[in-house]
């Protein structure tokens, strides 16, 4: 079993570990612990050339769950790993810094759970309510999502991530009446 680090023990020696923070890009980006590289849990196997084989690596995610479970895909190969203790939420929670690279949303993950959700839930309610037709929905979304865990490729997730408040902010520095101004799109 894969030891555990409280967030004051990793404060302490953050210098000499490698973090690896496990999440999907867009939770990485909405903020994470300072000098953590992102490798999403579902990239870990295929990256394992970026891990260091020299130095503690230290797994993170929000809650602690998937790094756990990316310990275990990492245990073959014998690795100094642990797994910080609450994860980013313990990081943030005890008034450490966090780094935003966009404004804070939902995963895309979540998103996709919610927008399914919710489709399923008025497709079974208005076929209460109204026709028995509208169950063709619930089972339509019910098969795209068998669809994307056999295969791994998600059209809701696809059509999500093309939407406007998942698309990154395009910043661009200027030189306005000789003061450095931000403006963003």
């Amino acid at each position: 079993m894969t030891p555990t680090i409280t967030v004051a023990d990793l404060r302490n020696q953050s210098a000499d570990a490698q973090l690896i923070d496990v999440r999907s890009p867009s939770e990485f980006e909405t903020g994470h612990i300072p000098g953590a590289m992102n490798i999403p849990m579902d990239h870990i196997e295929s990256r394992l050339e970026d891990l260091s084989t020299t130095r503690p690596i230290v797994l993170i995610c929000q809650m602690g769950k998937r790094a756990r479970m990316t310990a275990g895909l990492l245990e073959p190969c014998q690795l100094k790993l642990s797994i910080l203790e609450g994860g980013t939420s313990a990081w943030a929670e005890s008034g450490l810094p966090i780094v935003h690279s966009v404004r804070s949303r939902w995963s895309l993950e979540r998103q996709v759970r919610f927008a399914a959700g919710l489709m399923v839930l008025t497709a079974s309610s208005l076929a209460l309510l109204s026709n028995l037709y509208w169950l063709f929905l619930a089972a339509f979304v019910g098969a795209g999502l068998t669809f994307a865990g056999l295969t791994d490729i998600c059209p809701m997730a696809g059509l999500l991530q093309r939407m406007p408040w998942n698309k990154a902010s395009h910043c661009a520095t200027r030189l306005k009446n000789r003061e450095l101004s931000r403006t963003c799109e």
